[in-house]
């Protein structure tokens, strides 16, 4: 039987009721009472590394995941990370740049309802993570939600309360689990040379999600306390012009500052191309900018961070950004 380490963190899954509303207080090993057919499956072993509402999970916690899989690697076969819903997204991509190539499974999962609910999704989500992490073929970091397997840089959450709650954004599914059985839809190459750990992130990266008739002089605030930004512009991307060039001087000055700018789109789909219109083609010729493409927020975000935990320099970090990772790029 394969050795699975199930690290908890907190979230839906692990809540309690209160006064004051659902509280992560149920503890690893209470999580593993509910699953007694898991000893069917696998030897597990489980691990409390924090009980948090994902809502106040950071890059700090990101690490300590990290840290705790890079620790306990030699003696596992697979890991099943419990999460809360709102931030896990994140999370996943968060750890598909901080652990690469693993030729082991790292799965993450959560519930819409909490595990001690009549009517809880908890036990399904959790008992088919750790099916598939017991699945010869796994590998590498995913997020499995609603029998879905999602890769860890393509997931979304786009329900609050549906028990399908996650999608993968512009790229399909890996896999379903299904009775206790991994079917999958694309295999996966397990690169050589893995597990790569990384533990250094730069969390200074800010999202600025465009409205119309925004005052560009929030750029200035913007640049005295962040290293990296991200543009959320309209449809295919481009920098609105309202009677001056204001914001294209705001832009001008951010990247003459060293920092990294990166170009994506509000769309939720398709991801941007601003090479269609003036108000992005022009821009784009203009100044080095860094074009998202069909990524995810919440993987533009991530990989920004882990790369400018890296390095500072302006060539690095567009090269960095450039080279897919778990296919969170095509170009």
């Amino acid at each position: 039987m394969k050795n699975i380490l199930l690290i908890t963190t907190g979230g839906t899954i692990a809540s309690k009721p209160t006064d004051n509303g659902l509280t992560p207080e149920i503890t690893s090993e209470e999580i593993l009472q509910f699953i007694p057919e898991a000893d069917e499956i696998c030897s597990i072993s489980t691990y409390g590394l924090f009980n948090l509402d994902s809502t106040n999970i950071c890059y700090r916690h990101w690490i300590a995941i990290v840290e705790c899989i890079k620790n306990n690697y030699g003696d596992y076969d697979g890991f099943v990370i419990t999460h809360g819903t709102d931030t896990m997204a994140y999370t996943a991509a968060a750890l598909s740049y901080m652990v690469q190539d693993s030729p082991k499974p790292i799965v993450i999962t959560g519930s819409q309802k909490p595990l001690a609910t009549a009517d809880s999704d908890a036990r399904s989500n959790l008992l088919n993570a750790i099916v598939f992490a017991c699945d010869e073929r796994a590998h590498g970091v995913h997020l499995l939600f609603d029998n879905k397997v999602i890769l860890g840089t393509r997931a979304r959450k786009t329900h609050t309360k549906s028990f399908n709650a996650f999608k993968s954004i512009d790229f399909p599914e890996i896999a379903i689990v299904r009775d206790r059985r991994v079917r999958y839809y694309i295999e996966e190459k397990v690169a050589d040379g893995g597990p790569v750990f990384y533990t250094s992130l730069n969390p200074n990266v800010f999202v600025l999600r465009l409205v119309p008739g925004m005052n560009p002089e929030i750029f200035s605030f913007l640049k005295v306390h962040y290293d990296g930004l991200v543009i959320e512009s309209f449809g295919v991307g481009g920098i609105p012009c309202y009677g001056n060039e204001d914001f294209v001087d705001a832009i001008a000055d951010w990247i003459a500052c060293g920092k990294a700018l990166v170009m994506t789109t509000q769309v939720p789909h398709e991801g941007s191309d601003m090479s269609i219109y003036m108000v992005g083609q022009v821009i784009k010729k203009k100044y080095r900018l860094i074009e998202a493409y069909d990524m995810t927020t919440e993987a533009i975000v991530t990989k920004l961070m882990w790369i400018l935990g890296q390095t500072r320099d302006e060539e690095q970090v567009r090269s960095l950004f450039y080279k897919p990772v778990q296919n969170d790029l095509n170009i």
